[in-house]
């Protein structure tokens, strides 16, 4: 991937993991997925960076 720094919104967080809402938050909750992080009064957002680290550790570090 190697994308330089962004704010992923949850549809695309979606799209590039595989995974539905309710899974992605069931994994932040045990720990197990980068957390979301405040962007707006009613709007939070996922750094590309942490999300490409998760992919990657989830491939054995493979891309």
């Amino acid at each position: 991937m190697n994308q330089s720094r962004r704010i992923m919104r949850l549809p695309e967080v979606i799209a590039t993991t595989g995974y539905k809402r309710s899974r992605i938050y069931e994994l932040m909750d045990q720990g197990a997925f980068p957390k979301s992080r405040r962007i707006g009064q009613r709007a939070v957002g996922w750094d590309s960076l942490e999300i490409e680290a998760w992919i990657n550790a989830k491939l054995g570090g493979q891309h």
